[in-house]
């Protein structure tokens, strides 16, 4: 994904899960596996009132990624859960909430910052 402005406080993290969670999505209704998420950057922008807070972010130690479990084959025309197979036709639209599970996911408190307006 090229991102022409990204707010690298609250911006980035959000684009990389959103777009993280459409190439799982995609992979799943054309029956393929993930590859990776590149993203480029044209102009990587801290505000001023986000300064403290991303500096207590980079003192943490980073944990473990957590992995997307994506739960509709039998829902949507798939032969099972361990299997890697398209949905039948389903459509990118076919997915609900209740689809995907977030496993090992053990963030840090939360750090407040402020949108930008």
């Amino acid at each position: 994904m090229y991102q022409r402005s990204a707010d690298m406080g609250l911006g980035v993290p959000f684009n990389i899960a959103s777009y993280a969670l459409l190439t799982h999505m995609i992979a799943r209704v054309t029956g393929r596996k993930p590859g990776e998420f590149v993203h480029t950057i044209g102009d990587a922008h801290v505000y001023v009132n986000h300064v403290d807070a991303l500096r207590v972010q980079l003192e943490r130690m980073p944990r473990a990624f957590p992995t997307l479990e994506i739960r509709n084959k039998e829902r949507m025309g798939g032969e099972g859960e361990d299997k890697e197979e398209g949905c039948g036709g389903c459509g990118i639209d076919g997915f609900v909430y209740e689809d995907f599970e977030v496993v090992g996911y053990r963030p840090h408190k939360t750090i407040k910052m402020k949108m930008a307006v």
